[in-house]
């Protein structure tokens, strides 16, 4: 669907076929896409004054922050990256610096495009690779006489060439239609193909990017161990696959496909910043803490729009949407720097979620857990079947779990589920009880136990 199409209402519609209840996110990131495309329909001079509004989402784990994001980018396929910001804490040591974020989305959004673009090129690709396979089976040779001469290649499937066929249109239209037919499969072919060179392993200690020193080490490398060719024996469809993935590369423009890309980051990137509470420090200036307001202090340039060099080119991060998210649990917004605080003005809570919520989620949407399940047991013919009751206790059990130790919001779900039908799984290829009832009386036999036993619902929910 294209961005025009996708109203607020139309996002939040579809967002809420994956995601249960967490209304005021949902509105929230559905108005964030839809003034993107306001602001590209506006005139230019004006549209590049107009930032996007990043969002900070608030709420335990396990609650749709991730998912709402992810799903939010699918719907108008822009690029999106999930990142921990705890990873950018202690760079050089353990972390990375900030700036590879971009240069992720840029290479993730590049292999994107240039898969696009050999798509559009597949057709062409094709009838190359069969031209080069009918060169194999056919090669190119003068006749050496009157004797030679025509074979019939029905008879000769044993061969890998046909050595005696002179290069003729009518002989290689004859040897296209059986290829065609697939009457060739079996046949044996010998076909070059490019061999991987690993260069030597190179670990580079840097406080900012490899690519910020305007080298591509695996370029350098390649171009000092070029690669080899090697002959590789194969059935013709299988050759044909490879010559025509190896063609399909060659017709790409890679100048094209980078700047398509480059564009696409610059224009409807979304990065969505996981865990952003693990970079909030206490008041003070000594530990970890100093480091993590560094962090932020590194953020603050990327969100609020500058330059960022990637080994495709520089890329501006002005117009690219942040979606920040947190617990917040032992630390509030407010602890983040002032400066950062203002690049997301946009700042919503999702709910934590309970057993109404734990029931929606096993049924409602179109991949539910409960859909899951019996869609893989049916591939080893169970026919598995929950009871409405049953899927009312097992959300009984996730909100009980959570409420006792850990609140890990639907991950629960998982846990409980897995448990549940452990004996089942593993039994499934051997039953013979092909038709299986999920009802009230097997979830509490099977989870009874481990629920009022503290201790060993801890270690095993």
């Amino acid at each position: 669907m294209s961005s025009d199409e996708l109203t607020p209402r139309m996002i939040v519609e579809r967002l809420d076929q994956h995601i249960i209840g967490q209304n005021e996110a949902k509105r929230a990131v559905a108005i964030a896409l839809r003034n993107r495309w306001r602001r590209q329909n506006v005139r230019e001079e004006l549209a590049e004054e107009i930032s996007p509004k990043n969002i900070i989402m608030i709420g335990p784990t396990g609650v749709g922050k991730t998912e709402i994001a992810r799903r939010l980018a699918k719907l108008d396929n822009s690029p999106f990256l999930k990142v921990e910001a705890s990873k950018f804490t202690e760079v050089g040591y353990v972390g990375r610096d900030v700036e590879s974020m971009i240069r992720d989305l840029v290479e993730l959004t590049v292999n994107t495009v240039r898969l696009e673009e050999q798509e559009k090129v597949r057709a062409k690709a094709a009838e190359i690779a069969e031209e080069r396979i009918l060169d194999i089976l056919l090669p190119l040779r003068q006749p050496e006489g009157p004797e030679d001469r025509i074979v019939d290649i029905q008879e000769s499937q044993q061969y890998t060439t046909v050595e005696s066929v002179p290069v003729s249109d009518t002989t290689r239209e004859k040897l296209r239609k059986l290829l065609r037919e697939g009457r060739l499969d079996n046949r044996m072919v010998d076909i070059e193909t490019s061999e991987v060179r690993q260069g030597p392993m190179i670990e580079i200690f840097s406080s900012s990017g490899v690519e910020d020193m305007g080298l591509n080490i695996k370029e350098m490398f390649g171009n000092l161990f070029p690669q080899k060719k090697k002959k590789v024996r194969m059935k013709v469809p299988e050759a044909m696959d490879i010559l025509e993935e190896e063609e399909a590369q060659r017709l790409v423009d890679m100048e094209k496909v980078t700047r398509i890309a480059l564009d696409r980051v610059e224009q409807s990137g979304i990065i969505f910043l996981d865990e952003i509470d693990k970079i909030v420090g206490a008041d003070g200036g000594q530990g970890p803490d100093v480091s993590r307001e560094g962090v932020q202090r590194d953020l603050l340039p990327i969100v609020e729009g500058s330059n960022v060099n990637t080994k495709y080119g520089m890329v501006m991060t002005d117009h690219i949407l942040f979606i920040a998210a947190g617990a917040f649990s032992g630390s509030k917004p407010s602890d983040l720097i002032p400066e950062l605080q203002g690049r997301f003005p946009i700042r919503v809570e999702l709910n934590s979620l309970g057993k109404e919520e734990f029931i929606r989620i096993l049924t409602e949407p179109s991949n539910a857990l409960v859909k899951q399940y019996i869609e893989m047991l049916a591939t080893e013919g169970i026919e598995l079947s929950f009871t409405e009751d049953a899927i009312a206790e097992i959300a009984e059990y996730a909100s009980l779990v959570n409420e006792r130790t850990e609140n890990i919001g639907a991950r629960r779900l998982y846990t409980i589920m897995e448990n549940l039908l452990e004996d089942i799984s593993f039994d499934a290829p051997d039953m013979e009880e092909k038709k299986i009832v999920i009802d009230e009386n097997y979830v509490g036999e099977k989870l009874n136990d481990i629920i009022e036993d503290e201790d060993l619902s801890r270690y095993i929910l």
